[in-house]
């Protein structure tokens, strides 16, 4: 019996892979309405990737919240700017590379995102 789901098409998993870079809910829309029917090495790939991304813009967020109420000098507001900008250009890098079918890792964290997600 099959079901009727408006996420199913022939994509070879590049819709799941484009989807996981639009912030921490496309991960989740992807993995879980995109991925578990359609699992192909191209999805694998960059939802490890965002999935990394993601979790790591949490980490520095909350980290730079903490430190900010700690010490509230101008310069680490503008550090937040900053990597929220890096943020963004991950996002888009990941984005063209998941349209492109292609699997190019992202800087810094790319490699390490495939060793530490396998399950994906």
């Amino acid at each position: 019996m099959e079901t009727n789901s408006p996420f199913k098409t022939a994509d070879s998993g590049k819709n799941a892979a484009i989807v996981s870079y639009i912030f921490l809910i496309g991960w989740l829309v992807s993995y879980f309405a995109m991925y578990k029917d359609n699992k192909t090495a191209l999805s694998s790939y960059h939802l490890r990737q965002s999935l990394l991304l993601h979790l790591g813009i949490i980490v520095i967020n909350v980290a730079l919240t903490i430190i900010i109420m700690i010490l509230p000098t101008a310069i680490l507001g503008y550090l937040s700017y900053l990597v929220y900008i890096v943020y963004i250009i991950f996002i888009i890098l990941g984005a063209v590379s998941a349209n492109n079918s292609e699997q190019k890792a992202l800087p810094l964290i790319g490699d390490k995102a495939q060793t530490m997600f396998p399950s994906i």
